[in-house]
């Protein structure tokens, strides 16, 4: 058993180029935080989250000024770790199962809202998990991720991908010309964020005309694009709309208008159309529907795979690595895929994501794995933030022509997220 004798915390903000526009909102920056623990046998582990109260649940963030919902999911993390203290466990699974519940009542007390969304405590939880995993590793000896992870997991982890693509995000605010930047620059999965209010009145046929518009246009610009990793040879799409579709029906609206112009059997992953309450059967959509803030844990995957969702949205560095591999093994044992997904985290937080990104089965029709990253298109500070990683300089760290080149080094070092990073370190006393 491992005994946590001490904890503590440290955060802070790093801003946007610009407005990241998505759920119909905005957000400048997101906070940065820091959980440490100290073991009664004297290891440390440090863990790194992002919070994104945004993401997490849009009524919290919508009802709050920006900086006031960040603090609250701070002092979720802040309440977690004071918990933790004199707390054993054996995995940070179990050290999860014991403060999950402890830091959701928590938030619904300081957010005031009983309808908390699962997701806004677990992504407060992310450093806390974090750190439990390095805490853990130390303790029992495991040098590597492969060691790390529990023998039942490792079904859904099989794979040792060598390139895995990297998706870059087309928010709402982002052109067309900056779009096939991206594309010369050599990404080519393109996520793109549909469900805009464009006139900020919540009217849902506005916000399906915009999208269908969107749409067109990109698929325009796209469509005879030539590419050497999906086994069609096309640039495929990834849309999310974030909960924003409020029916089937003008989902297939969506979908009808992409069949007309060509582009629907370029849709390879179509996330989260749906607000979490929606529970209509969508057997019948014509594309791969994948679940993510509504795949809070293993027991909501797996509600939605049974409505016909053929995807999960994994997120380590949102829902903590301990959820995420039980989702991973439980989607993987319904027939379930499963793919990682961003919260525009900063680089060591892309690795975290990378190390389970690269043990994925590949996506149908792609010939490599796949990871969304979107922190370098984001952050206004990005190349700062990468010195901050430990294993800054590693060639697997930076996409090169849309990718990353996983080798040996990578493996071995286990993308660095069991190593101390000497910043964050820094920022707790």
């Amino acid at each position: 058993m491992i005994t946590i004798a001490k904890t503590d915390a440290a955060f802070e903000v790093e801003p946007f180029r610009a407005p990241f526009g998505f759920k119909g909102g905005y957000l400048n920056g997101q906070w940065q935080c820091v959980a440490l623990m100290k073991s009664a046998g004297g290891h440390e582990g440090l863990g790194v989250g992002v919070m994104s109260p945004l993401w997490s649940d849009a009524e919290v963030f919508a009802a709050n000024p920006e900086a006031a919902s960040g603090g609250m999911m701070f002092l979720m993390m802040t309440h977690a770790l004071k918990a933790a203290q004199g707390m054993s466990f054996e995995t940070p699974q179990d050290l999860l199962d014991r403060l999950l519940p402890v830091t959701y009542e928590y938030g619904q007390a300081i957010t005031g809202r009983r309808d908390l969304r699962l997701t806004f405590a677990l992504n407060a939880l992310v450093a806390v998990d974090n750190a439990a995993w390095m805490l853990y590793a130390r303790e029992t000896g495991k040098a590597s991720f492969d060691e790390m992870v529990p023998a039942e997991f490792r079904a859904a982890l099989a794979h040792r991908h060598q390139k895995v693509a990297c998706i870059p995000l087309f928010s709402y605010g982002v052109s067309l010309d900056q779009m096939m930047q991206s594309v010369e620059e050599g990404f080519f999965f393109a996520k793109i964020k549909v469900g805009a209010d464009p006139d900020h009145d919540g009217n849902p046929e506005k916000m399906l005309a915009w999208d269908r518009a969107r749409l067109s246009a990109i698929h325009e610009r796209l469509k005879d694009r030539r590419i050497p990793w999906t086994e069609d040879g096309r640039i495929p799409y990834y849309l999310d709309a974030n909960g924003r579709y409020d029916s089937k029906e003008r989902l297939l609206g969506l979908l009808d208008h992409a069949a007309k112009i060509g582009a629907l059997e370029r849709i390879v992953i179509f996330e989260e159309p749906f607000p979490e309450e929606y529970t209509a059967d969508v057997h019948d959509v014509p594309v791969r529907l994948a679940a993510d803030e509504s795949a809070h844990a293993v027991e909501h995957a797996l509600q939605r795979i049974k409505l016909g969702y053929r995807a999960i949205a994994l997120k380590p560095i949102a829902k903590t690595m301990s959820m995420s591999l039980r989702i991973a093994k439980a989607a993987h044992e319904a027939g379930a895929l499963c793919f990682c997904a961003d919260l525009s985290v900063c680089p060591l937080l892309v690795d975290w994501n990378k190390v389970v990104a690269a043990r994925l089965a590949p996506l149908p029709g792609m010939k490599i794995g796949v990871l969304e990253s979107n922190g370098h298109q984001n952050y206004r500070n990005w190349e700062a933030m990468k010195s901050y990683h430990p294993c800054a300089g590693a060639t697997w760290i930076t996409p090169r022509d849309g990718l990353f080149h996983l080798d040996a080094d990578f493996y071995a070092r286990s993308g660095g997220i069991l190593e101390m990073p000497k910043h964050y370190r820094g920022l707790v006393r």
